[in-house]
């Protein structure tokens, strides 16, 4: 019997996506929530766009990337359907703020200083501001990125005061370890500081994150199958 990836990879878009939707209701419901406030970003990182070309022909707008080039190979050519939305939601470099201004109309990763003057500038430039995440270090892990907790409160002053649209935190928990600790954690933060936008949850844990108030959920393996 084939494990859910696999089936993720061979089932039509529509049921993908709409086995997708019918959990975060369902989550939603559980949590006394709206499904309506909860975007679903489908993250197409590593995939050609042949295969993101049928999630778009079921009405499915909004999706992900992890890495601005690739994005730029990628999106062009798909850029052409309404309503669509592009997200980035890897690691930038300050180099690439330029390019993911122009590309993206989010950018979660926002976690220093000479990122937040590079995008600041870029966005002045191009008269364009794509709504920012900042990334938080929620679980302290050396080998990610995102702000300290303890940075956290200067961060998002900095970011405030270049002018950044900062709609909320994003996070990504351990690997291996319960989420739902993290989760709360990030919500709390997010409260205290007055935003409403949390990007968590990824294919493996977004219901944990839908009951603890995650508004955007990075769903990728879920609906492609597992990453080339």
């Amino acid at each position: 019997m084939p494990d859910s990836t696999t089936t993720a990879a061979i089932l039509p878009a529509q049921q993908r996506v709409d086995a997708i939707l019918s959990r975060i209701a369902h989550a939603a419901a559980l949590a006394d929530r709206k499904a309506s406030d909860i975007e679903l970003i489908a993250v197409s990182k590593t995939k050609p766009a042949t295969a993101i070309t049928p999630l778009i022909a079921t009405g499915h707008r909004c999706f992900g990337e992890n890495r601005v080039q690739e994005a730029e190979e990628k999106w062009p050519e798909l850029r052409g359907t309404d309503g669509l939305k592009l997200h980035l939601i890897g690691q930038l470099q300050s180099n690439k703020a330029e390019q993911a201004v122009a590309l993206f109309d989010a950018i979660h990763s926002v976690d220093r200083p000479s990122l937040i003057d590079a995008l600041a500038k870029a966005m002045d430039r191009q008269g364009r501001r794509p709504d920012c995440f900042v990334q938080v270090n929620i679980g302290e892990e050396d080998q990610k990125g995102g702000c300290a907790i303890a940075d956290l409160p200067a961060t998002l002053a900095r970011a405030r005061d270049a002018g950044l649209p900062v709609v909320g935190l994003m996070a990504v928990p351990p690997l291996d370890v319960e989420p739902a600790p993290y989760f709360a954690l990030l919500a709390k933060l997010a409260a205290r500081h007055g935003l409403t936008g949390l990007s968590m949850g990824m294919s493996s844990d977004f219901e944990t994150a839908i009951m603890l108030g995650a508004t955007h959920v990075r769903i990728g393996t879920a609906l492609f199958g597992e990453r080339g």
